[in-house]
């Protein structure tokens, strides 16, 4: 498993959030490159797990779209196989988080 080191974030920058398990289709794409389907398996106020064949590394910006919505940025926190751990550079706003985990469990 490869990390970015968080040594240098600021106590406000870490993610504290609990994360939700979800499985939720999203698409994904690399600055200056097309989107892509990926999927989502866990998700939270500042981040989420994200399944991707795509080649990504720790502190890698990406932009990731949940249905309905804009793209969002986020970083590339660590990666294992197909597997990245991802934190928004914003947190997502409350509602639109809820919305997010209401529409995917249906």
């Amino acid at each position: 498993m490869t990390y970015i080191d968080q040594t240098s974030l600021s106590p406000e920058d870490a993610p504290r959030k609990a994360r939700h398990t979800v499985l939720i289709g999203v698409k994904l794409r690399r600055p200056g490159e097309t989107w892509f389907t990926s999927r989502v398996s866990n998700l939270s106020e500042t981040g989420f797990r994200l399944h991707s064949f795509v080649n990504l590394k720790p502190g890698m910006t990406i932009w990731v779209m949940f249905s309905g919505f804009d793209g969002r940025r986020a970083t590339v926190m660590w990666t294992k196989g197909s597997e990245a751990g991802c934190m928004f550079e914003a947190p997502l706003h409350k509602a639109i988080y809820e919305h997010i985990m209401r529409v995917s469990t249906h």
